[in-house]
């Protein structure tokens, strides 16, 4: 693919390559000169994997799946974090900004319900740039945007317009567990900043006729093993910052990686009177436009298998 992308695509992404300042970490390096910061993301997108996902929310994944790419690199350090592979060991392919556009041309032939960007931060200017090119060459599918919220106001402002649908995380309250367990600090005023900017841009939950998300912020919790005070607090946030009609997704799928030394009271699975007890605290706080996870969502089952599908042309080789 031919790059056309206008004159001002092309200073943003000089921009806010040359001094990254795209999440609360402020690194300021220029990654265009090869300098990385804290989520060692360099001046290309890496990817590791784009094929269509059925394991969102049934408003994102519907029937068909919602096309997924996985990118690598990222901003946080979770010790729990079940896609360590990607998130923490950088596996993934280089690619153009032409070549990402491909990509994502390819989730819409495919039949994709939606375009879901997974871990976008660290490449929003060339998400971008991407995005310019696909639409050019007809892409037309809501984009998601699926992050840890961490990440700069500024930022998000830059995606107005391209973003159809934001799936942020909304992970913690205490300073104390962000630090120990992701390495984010200040995590729940900078999140709540981004989540507020992403309403402001999309607004509300929007459904199609099928009960398909087609704008909108849907804010995800992963209930964490022996932090319900933890997110009684994130619940409660969510109703009293973005209102009581918010959408939200309270996720049970937590489960310990085994090769990672985790702190004891995370080396287990959340229990089931655990999570129905954050169930019912979520209700009584008013809170009802709510997804929620059966039984059994806690599998190594569920973690994608990155192999570079749908990145590399047919027949290359990483």
């Amino acid at each position: 693919m031919e790059n056309r992308n206008s004159p001002g695509i092309l200073a943003l992404v000089e921009s806010m390559l040359s001094a990254c300042t795209l999440c609360p970490h402020q690194c300021g390096v220029n990654r265009l000169a090869g300098e990385t910061g804290r989520c060692r993301a360099g001046a290309l997108p890496n990817v590791a994997l784009a094929s269509l996902h059925h394991w969102e929310e049934p408003c994102i994944s519907g029937l068909r799946g919602s096309g997924t790419v996985f990118f690598s690199g990222c901003n946080l350090q979770c010790c729990f974090c079940q896609n360590q592979q990607i998130s923490q060991q950088d596996f993934g392919e280089s690619v153009s900004c032409e070549r990402l556009a491909e990509i994502f041309l390819a989730q819409q032939t495919q039949g994709a319900h939606n375009l879901n960007l997974v871990t976008p931060t660290p490449y929003v200017p060339q998400i971008i740039a991407a995005l310019d090119l696909a639409r050019q060459a007809g892409f037309s599918l809501p984009v998601v945007y699926n992050s840890s919220a961490y990440e700069s106001p500024a930022t998000i402002q830059a995606l107005h317009g391209w973003i159809d649908i934001y799936l942020p995380d909304y992970k913690y309250f205490s300073d104390e567990l962000a630090i120990s367990l992701s390495g984010a600090p200040d995590y729940f005023p900078h999140a709540s900043a981004a989540i507020r900017e992403m309403f402001n841009q999309v607004g509300e939950c929007e459904f199609n006729p099928d009960g398909l998300l087609r704008r909108g912020v849907l804010i995800r919790h992963l209930a964490l093993p022996g932090q319900a005070a933890d997110s009684h607090r994130i619940l409660a946030a969510i109703r009293d910052n973005f209102g009581a009609n918010s959408w939200f997704s309270l996720m049970n799928q937590y489960t310990p990686p085994a090769d990672t030394a985790m702190p004891l009271e995370l080396a287990r699975r959340l229990t089931t009177d655990e999570y129905d007890e954050l169930i019912d605290f979520a209700l009584s706080l008013g809170l009802e436009n709510g997804f929620i996870q059966e039984a059994g969502s806690a599998s190594e089952k569920f973690i994608p298998d990155f192999n570079l599908d749908g990145i590399l042309h047919k027949g290359e080789q990483s």
